[in-house]
């Protein structure tokens, strides 16, 4: 498998005061007119980083589709900048699209096209990005990305419902007294991310590669996101990315799992909006489908992607 080792691409993210680089990585070859569009996927977070959407390189070795990794501005091996916590004026949706937009133009892939994924924030910028019908853009996998922020909160408050009462109080007294980074918190969270989030236990190793980089430099999410899973106080607490999915022309697959975070609730109005569009829910999954059902995940995006039959209608499991 011919990988690159990882490169940078200078990025002039406006406002930051300083220079930025991204860092990318490439699984397979672009310099062969033969081969497919690449798949360029965005991680979630905002912050987690690349690795953990590492099984996704088995879509070179089964189907021969390059796939593009990066860490976002703020995480990882590109340039952080803790200096902006908070500062919702620089953290936005548009940073991160021109972000994407940068490092498409540096590859030169807008003649040759390419593929876009997008996993939980990831799957909102997907969204977002598709919806403005960018040069290139052959098809768009928006993997347990909800449409709209607050019927992801209200999704989430019905699982954690369904809590053991123990555990919900807890959460609930620890929400009233504003502390999420106590030992007692990050106990009781883990019973809804062992349900919700990750359902293999141990995590696999790149999933808490993930959570490392959120743990050393959350600036990003809490400013955009908020304190939890669950707890959305930040600056995409209203966002409705559902608004502009009319504007899609990209044929579009939407995923989640059964047991995801990201409920059908908050996933239905990508499906209602989107023209060309298929969804399908990985009955054994929660927000690690890709993880969870690795196998399964791997035949549904490689078929997608490879098919030349369209999304004509709208068609899924839901």
């Amino acid at each position: 498998m011919a990988t690159t080792e990882g490169e940078y691409v200078n990025f002039n993210a406006p406002g930051a005061g300083k220079p930025c680089k991204t860092w990318y990585k490439i699984v397979g070859h672009l310099e062969s007119s033969s081969a497919s569009p690449p798949l360029i996927t965005l991680h979630g977070g905002p912050g987690a980083g690349h690795e953990y959407l590492a099984p996704l390189a088995d879509l070179y070795h089964s189907r021969q589709i390059p796939v593009i990794f990066y860490d976002q501005i703020g995480c990882g091996r590109s340039t952080h900048l803790r200096e902006k916590m908070g500062d919702r004026s620089f953290w936005t949706f548009d940073l991160f699209l021109k972000e994407l937009d940068n490092l498409i133009d540096h590859l030169k892939l807008r003649d040759r096209g390419f593929y876009l994924l997008g996993q939980s924030w990831g799957g909102m910028l997907c969204g977002l990005y598709a919806s403005r019908r960018p040069a290139g853009l052959r098809k768009a996998i928006i993997a347990s990305g909800p449409a709209s922020v607050p019927l992801y909160v209200q999704g989430c408050q019905g699982l954690l419902a369904e809590l053991p009462p123990d555990v919900r109080e807890t959460l609930e007294d620890c929400e009233r007294r504003g502390d999420y980074e106590s030992e007692t918190y990050e106990k009781a969270a883990s019973v809804f991310y062992g349900r919700h989030v990750c359902r293999i236990d141990p995590y696999p190793d790149e999933l808490l590669a993930g959570f490392a980089h959120l743990k050393e430099d959350n600036t990003s999410y809490l400013t955009i996101q908020g304190p939890s899973e669950f707890i959305v106080t930040g600056s995409m607490k209203n966002w409705e990315g559902w608004h502009d999915a009319h504007n899609i022309s990209a044929e579009t697959l939407l995923l989640n799992g059964r047991y995801d975070e990201v409920t059908d609730l908050c996933m239905t109005p990508w499906f209602k909006h989107i023209p060309k569009v298929k969804w399908i829910t990985l009955e054994n999954s929660s927000h690690m489908a890709h993880f969870e059902e690795r196998e399964r995940y791997m035949q549904i995006c490689g078929g997608f992607l490879t098919s030349d039959k369209g999304a004509a209608t709208k068609s899924g499991i839901y």
